[in-house]
């Protein structure tokens, strides 16, 4: 049994604790949150001074088999599959040590998104829990092609879900629009009707796993929810050249718990490409209008994918949102910590510290809720109670 105590807590909800707050953890499992730094007899002390704990941090959108370089495409393309899964896992180590305990992996090739979970299952040190879709299902030649999940029509898409089913895939994902990644394809432009997302959705949910969708065109975004994903990825409703709002379709995601998966966040002083630039202040505009509307909206990172996002950019996604879209620094962690923990269905594992739940925590210095830099800080990770940094 240890005892992990610090200055402030954050519990990945609403409560904040001061007063020395201490956690006390046993065979990976936390055992209680006691509030005056009292601890256990037998217990073995951590004290981490003036710091805060809270949950390890949950990124809902990665891409672990991309190396964050200028050509993440042709960088994995030149490597076979076991340099590729090496990659893998110093992306996961990386993510592991800025304090991020759990990932989810939205496209990886071959598979090798499952040899790695179990590698991080048998060993807490080796990554972050990991969460795999293996290859996202697109269209021939359609956004990400080559990581090997084309597929073209109804039963062809039902086919790609069973297969994933098959493998022990934790997610389905599904590429509804073309993406900036993928040269030949356009973001404001769907891929996949209606009718190959309903059977998408019906094969995913038949077989008892989430599926999500990834959406910038304002139309792909309508099918899919209409379809009954759970969660969009992006979820920007790109048109050609600029960002417009589909009030209704905002508005029946908030109804129906439709999660807004938005991939925000980059390094400070990253080169962000123009045509994102050019639409800043609309994809503002519309977070406003998500929040307004009362959708549920998490932020993962599509770490991986460029320079601007390394595998470990996700606390700086914290600050960004604070920043630029006005949410409140416990509003911007919840995003990050419980919020996704329920999108990925770990919600009674992950995402908070409490009693029953699994030991998976942050220290920083200083304090992330008046200053979300505090994030950048870090004293201590602990995955399932191993100390990892």
């Amino acid at each position: 049994m240890q005892a992990i105590r610090a200055a402030r807590l954050f519990d990945g909800d609403e409560t904040v604790l001061a007063g020395e707050p201490t956690v006390i953890v046993e065979d990976g499992r936390v055992v209680s949150v006691r509030h005056d730094g009292s601890v256990p007899s037998g217990a073995a002390l951590v004290d981490l001074g003036d710091a805060t704990l809270l949950p390890g941090l949950i990124d809902a959108h990665v891409h672990l088999a991309f190396d964050a370089g200028a050509d993440p495409v042709g960088a994995l393309a030149a490597r076979d599959d076991a340099q590729a899964l090496e990659g893998m896992r110093a992306a996961a180590r990386t993510a592991l040590a800025a304090g991020i305990t759990t990932v989810r992996d939205l496209g990886d090739r071959g598979y090798l998104g499952l040899l790695l979970r179990a590698e991080s299952a048998r060993d807490p040190a080796a990554g972050p829990h990991l969460l795999t879709a293996g290859p996202p299902i697109t269209t021939t030649r359609g956004h990400c092609w080559y990581l090997g999940g084309e597929a073209d029509g109804v039963e062809s898409v039902r086919a790609a879900v069973r297969a994933r089913a098959e493998r022990g895939v934790d997610v389905i994902k599904i590429m509804a629009s073309g993406g900036e990644l993928t040269p030949g394809t356009r973001s404001h432009l769907s891929q996949y009707g209606i009718d190959e997302l309903r059977a998408a959705v019906d094969e995913a949910h038949r077989r008892g796993l989430p599926i999500t969708a990834h959406a910038h065109a304002g139309q792909a975004i309508a099918d899919a929810v209409e379809a009954g994903v759970d969660s969009v990825e992006h979820c920007s409703f790109f048109t050609e050249d600029g960002v417009e709002a589909r009030p209704e379709v905002i508005e029946k995601m908030a109804r129906t718990g439709v999660v807004v998966s938005a991939t925000f966040g980059a390094v400070p002083g990253a080169a962000i490409p123009p045509r994102i630039t050019a639409r800043l202040a609309a994809l503002t505009d519309l977070f406003a209008r998500f929040r307004k509307a009362g959708a549920t909206v998490v932020f993962g990172t599509d770490a991986g994918i460029g320079p601007p996002k390394p595998h470990d950019v996700l606390p700086h996604t914290v600050g960004m949102t604070v920043r630029t879209l006005g949410l409140t620094p416990v509003e911007a962690l919840r995003a990050v910590t419980s919020l996704p923990a329920r999108l990925c269905r770990l919600d009674r594992r992950k995402g908070r510290l409490a009693p029953g739940m699994d030991a998976d925590i942050l220290a920083v210095a200083g304090d992330p809720l008046t200053d979300p830099a505090a994030l950048l800080d870090v004293r201590a990770v602990f995955r399932l109670g191993h100390r990892v940094r």
